[in-house]
């Protein structure tokens, strides 16, 4: 029944968490590189113009999917609760809502990308020598969304039951295609920056179908069956109360994250293209904090289900530890070896400058940004998902934006942009380092009502 699956309330928590967070950083590692990939190879074959159209991607597409990717959040969240409780035919109704609600997300997204991207692009203060390229790339990739979403869903079902493995099975697989198909449609065939989208589009498909398989597999508690898909009304509720926050938090992070690219990109295709760069280089120091904070939300809210209270308070501890220190020790190679690692995307030397100031701003403040995803992991496997909404949406978005607002009427200069993101991270960390030293976030749950 439960095969595939990890109920991480019995054993070590170290050993839990590692061994959750390992197939996940791993994952993460093939997917950061496919990531990169995409940019390297449009950057080396097609230009400058071309690598600022994919640069300038990131931001815009997260702030379109940032919210969708928070209900499946919040679903995670629901689905490890009844998990650990083992409330088995619960989680059933919620794997079957998640899935038809990733359908509907995904089909929104379609529609809405496609029609509004020249729109948002023009609002971003895109380059008229790179908006052509940038408006085929992003249309492209938004006629295959859904299948982003649905895979998005899929891989948190499966994290939600603990299960990391496969999902870095799929990601490996997919990421290697991805890279094939770039090198073939761009290098190879001779196309278009939009080339790069559709070979992005077709392996997540590929994830996806291999995600639904295992889902399917008769015989299990997650076994996925088409003619259970439905929109349950009680667990509607519960992903909605979980994942709704999450959703705010991740578009205001969006939001002010394509702020701060309109305002790069008032200083033209050159520091587009070296902020894109550097973006994915940074990427990389994400690892360990997307690793971590995974493990941390399955971990908590499991342990939480179980009423095992001091597990819960020792994971996380070890878990926030861990990947504050991992995401600072690559914060210092990046900030050592960064002119050399963009050096990788381009050989323009302005390119070069403008990406290396950033770096050595940034980078060695990496452990705040860590520290303060982490915590909020922890706050929403704790069902306390409006504490991180409310930090990230005051300091992060709020303040971010106002300090880039005044400083680029005052002095405009590219550096004051780049410590917007040290300065916002410190201030978070020292907030939810209160929030969790002295709150009762242990007894999220219960405070909230039960399930």
């Amino acid at each position: 029944m439960r095969e595939g699956a990890k109920d991480m309330t019995k054993g070590s928590p170290y050993r839990l968490i590692l061994g959750f967070a390992l197939p996940v950083f791993l994952s993460q590692v093939f997917q950061q590189f496919y990531n990169t990939a995409d940019t390297l190879i449009v950057g080396k074959f097609l230009g400058t113009e071309a690598l600022a159209a994919v640069a300038s991607s990131g931001n815009l597409i997260f702030l379109m999917i940032s919210f969708f990717e928070g209900l499946a959040l919040g679903a995670g969240v629901v689905i490890s609760r009844y998990f650990g409780a083992r409330e088995y035919g619960l989680v059933s109704r919620a794997i079957h809502t998640t899935v038809l609600l990733s359908f509907l997300c995904g089909a929104f997204l379609t529609a809405a990308g496609v029609i509004f991207t020249p729109t948002l692009l023009r609002l971003m203060n895109t380059d008229p020598e790179v908006m052509p390229q940038a408006v085929e790339y992003f249309r492209y990739y938004f006629l295959g969304v859904l299948a982003v979403v649905c895979y998005n869903n899929l891989k948190g079902i499966m994290n939600a039951l603990g299960d990391s493995r496969r999902p870095l099975y799929y990601l490996i697989f997919s990421s290697l295609l991805n890279i094939v198909l770039d090198l073939l449609f761009i290098a190879g065939f001779g196309w278009g920056v939009w080339s790069a989208a559709v070979a992005t589009v077709i392996s997540q498909a590929a994830s996806m179908v291999l995600c639904f398989i295992h889902l399917c597999k008769p015989g299990t508690v997650w076994q996925i069956q088409w003619r259970k898909l439905k929109l349950d009304g009680r667990i509607m509720r519960e992903i909605i109360r979980f994942g709704f926050p999450s959703g705010v938090q991740n578009s205001v992070i969006g939001l002010a994250n394509v702020i701060v690219q309109t305002n790069i990109n008032t200083f033209g295709k050159l520091a587009t293209a070296a902020y894109g760069s550097y973006a994915k280089i940074e990427g990389f120091a994400f690892l360990p904090v997307t690793s971590f904070t995974m493990a941390l939300t399955t971990y908590t809210g499991q342990n939480l289900g179980a009423q095992e209270y001091d597990r819960a308070r020792k994971g996380s501890r070890f878990g926030i530890l861990s990947s504050v220190l991992l995401a600072e020790l690559i914060g210092i190679v990046i900030f050592l070896t960064f002119p050399t690692l963009i050096g990788f995307f381009t050989n323009d030397p302005k390119v070069i400058a403008i990406g290396t100031r950033q770096a050595r701003i940034e980078a060695l403040f990496y452990c705040l940004m860590a520290f303060s995803h982490a915590v909020a992991a922890v706050c929403r496997g704790a069902g306390k998902a409006f504490v991180p909404m409310f930090v990230m949406l005051s300091v992060w978005c709020v303040l971010r934006i106002t300090y880039i607002t005044i400083a680029m009427h005052f002095v405009h200069e590219l550096s004051y942009i780049y410590w917007a993101y040290p300065m916002t991270w410190g201030i978070s960390s020292v907030i939810f380092l209160l929030y969790y030293h002295f709150s009762d976030w242990i007894h999220g749950f219960e405070k909230a009502g039960s399930f």
